[in-house]
């Protein structure tokens, strides 16, 4: 569910040659939208040009030939590729020295890291003294990552029914997010918010609220265990 949506980096790279700001902030801009990218020879994909979305570049900080970006973009784009055409388009050459990423999707640096160490701690209190706190503090719930699609939330009665593996019923919904078309990737959940499964929508939004009956979701991954909410039927 995170490898395809927009990703955030930030990446030190260093021109060839000497540049004015002026220079290196028009050519920066030039690289924000649709750009063409050939994957480069040391990568896991076949080198096709292809086309790829860049949302934003932001320049951080700049030290003589160093130069600090901040990177928005679609899943698949190369930086280190993205940097050798910016450094090619401004005449001077450049490559990339350094490169970490910060978000993928809904999950941050800000809300998402934790260290080996405090999680090995968090590990031992909870083995120790059954206490949670620094457990839960580390370990960020599934539902995090899912934030970023459509939701449909579930009666109940209707939870158990999907753990099993079958499809999602008008009847069972009881309330939804707006907007969402027939083929959307939606997660289903209970009205306590946890992720009950992944599916397909078989029905728009006002479909699903004009109908009484009929699929409204095709289950496609189970995501909890069976049998935690009672059986229905």
């Amino acid at each position: 569910m995170l490898l395809t949506v927009p990703k955030a980096y930030i990446c030190l790279m260093k021109l060839h040659r000497d540049a004015s700001d002026s220079l290196l902030a028009s050519t920066l801009s030039q690289f924000t939208g649709e750009i063409f990218q050939r994957p480069p020879l040391k990568s896991a994909v076949k080198r096709r040009l292809r086309i790829r979305r860049v949302y934003a570049i932001e320049l951080l900080e700049r030290e003589g030939r160093y130069v600090l970006l901040k990177v928005l973009c679609e899943a698949g784009t190369y930086i280190r590729k993205l940097v050798h055409d910016i450094g090619e388009a401004m005449g001077t050459g450049a490559h990339m020295v350094e490169l970490r990423r910060t978000q993928v999707g809904p999950l941050t640096e800000e809300k998402g890291l934790t260290t080996l160490h405090y999680l090995e701690y968090a590990v031992k209190k909870w083995r120790e003294s059954s206490d949670d706190t620094h457990l839960r503090r580390a370990v960020i719930p599934m539902e995090e990552a899912l934030s970023h699609l459509p939701r449909m939330y579930v009666k109940d009665t209707a939870v158990n029914a999907v753990c099993y593996g079958a499809d999602l019923g008008v009847p069972g919904i009881c309330k939804l997010t707006k907007g969402i078309k027939r083929g959307d990737l939606v997660t289903i959940m209970t009205l306590k918010g946890e992720a009950v499964a992944l599916a397909v929508a078989s029905l728009s939004t006002e479909e699903i609220l004009e109908r009484e009956y009929g699929r409204a979701a095709k289950t496609i991954r189970v995501l909890m265990d069976r049998d935690i909410y009672p059986r229905a039927w």
